[in-house]
């Protein structure tokens, strides 16, 4: 269950529920589904390639800033969910996106959320500019 599927914004990550994911009844504990979309974003990056450890050695990371989630349905363990990333929005510092959980096989929606992301300098925290290569990759999926 590891194919993934991209187009230039929108990018769509296949998951199963695994027993480390959930509860004591098998359904997802809440902040797994903040580790599923953490995930979609950097093989959203990834799939552009944007080496991650590259900005490491140039000082650069990133950081959640902001986070509004909404959950709609509990995800049980063996299911097989979608995690998708599209990039909505960006600044200098900034990248927004919009995330979804979802069924695999009947596209019931499990939880949705809109995350920003800063870019921080690595060494002291203080935001930084984007990347000139993920600026470049913002602007060519969401203007």
């Amino acid at each position: 269950m590891t194919e993934q599927s991209v187009s230039h914004g929108l990018f769509e990550l296949p998951l199963r529920v695994y027993i480390e994911d959930t509860d004591a009844g098998g359904i997802v504990f809440h902040a797994k589904y903040l580790h599923y979309m953490e995930r979609a974003r950097t093989e959203w990056v990834r799939s552009h390639g944007i080496g991650l450890r590259d900005g490491l050695a140039e000082n650069i990371s990133y950081v959640v800033q902001k986070l509004n989630i909404h959950y709609a349905a509990a995800a049980r363990l063996d299911d097989e969910v979608v995690v998708t990333a599209e990039p909505v929005g960006h600044g200098r510092v900034w990248m927004d996106f919009r995330q979804r959980v979802i069924d695999r096989n009947d596209g019931r929606l499990y939880a949705e959320a809109t995350i920003r992301v800063a870019c921080i300098a690595l060494d002291s925290g203080r935001p930084r500019r984007l990347p000139d290569s993920l600026a470049a990759l913002l602007e060519s999926c969401v203007g």
